[in-house]
């Protein structure tokens, strides 16, 4: 494994994921993704600053890259994007039944779709992403 470029495609994919979630999910009708908020200041759980609620998601990001360069991507088969688009499913279904309810939103965002769907897309496109640059 190639440490740098791995954490390169883990702050890469989460930097896209996040302009998404922040900036273009709301032009498609979807909620705003704003992971400093949802990590850090809106978080009773985490009670922290914005910014580290950023800094959490970002290095997220990087940890995830590595689990899929060393754990998940060499067990799976197909081209490394379908491999991401797997992974990036993976941690959509860990995100809806670990993350959402530990911020308060129940499981699977409490059946809010346009929440769902958004986390859906993000999730898919970081996976693509780290998909793309692991090869």
């Amino acid at each position: 494994m190639n440490l740098a470029k791995t954490v390169s495609a883990g702050v890469v994919a989460t930097a896209v994921m996040s302009l998404i979630g922040f900036y273009l999910a709301p032009m498609m009708g979807l909620p705003k993704m704003d992971f400093g908020q949802m990590l850090g200041s809106n978080n009773p759980m985490m009670a922290m600053p914005y910014w580290a609620g950023w800094a959490i998601h970002f290095m997220m990001g990087i940890i995830f890259a590595i689990v899929f360069v060393k754990v998940v991507a060499p067990v799976l088969k197909g081209s490394y994007l379908i491999r991401g688009l797997v992974f990036g499913m993976l941690l959509f279904v860990l995100a809806q039944l670990l993350v959402m309810p530990m911020m308060g939103a129940g499981v699977f965002a409490g059946g809010h779709m346009p929440t769902i769907v958004g986390s859906l897309l993000g999730h898919l496109v970081f996976g693509a992403i780290l998909g793309l640059m692991s090869k």
